[in-house]
């Protein structure tokens, strides 16, 4: 069967969508990532440059490469909570509303090991 193309429930092969509150949030999606793909994009290359410039660094300050480097982090796991825009092949995989909840989840997961390493490195243990 064909899976709806937000939230994944089986349709017939005629539609693209199981009811109009998916489509309408597909649409809505949509419309806010064309909107705001800049945005994320410049700040995404920014910190993850970032993040390989804070391993150079931690050749020469081991505290500095933490400290940047945690940083990035911490602020990639609010980009992508707050701009959740999983990849087009995640999303063709498990549909929209479960791609979203993914990238919110690696956001979680990003957030945490980023402010972990820097609390660590703040009290001593690092």
């Amino acid at each position: 069967m064909k899976k709806c193309k937000y939230c994944g429930k089986e349709i017939s092969y005629q539609e693209l969508y199981c009811c109009d509150e998916c489509q309408a949030e597909d649409d809505k999606f949509y419309e806010f990532r064309d909107k705001m793909q800049k945005l994320f994009s410049f700040i995404n290359g920014i910190f993850v440059l970032t993040i390989g410039i804070s391993i150079l660094l931690f050749a020469f300050d081991a505290g500095l490469g933490l400290i940047v480097g945690s940083g990035s982090l911490i602020v990639l796991g609010v980009l992508y909570f707050f701009l959740p825009f999983p990849a087009e092949a995640m999303i063709h995989k498990h549909q929209l509303k479960k791609s979203i909840y993914i990238t919110k989840i690696i956001a979680v997961i990003l957030l945490f090991i980023g402010s972990s390493v820097l609390f660590l490195h703040l009290i001593g243990v690092l």
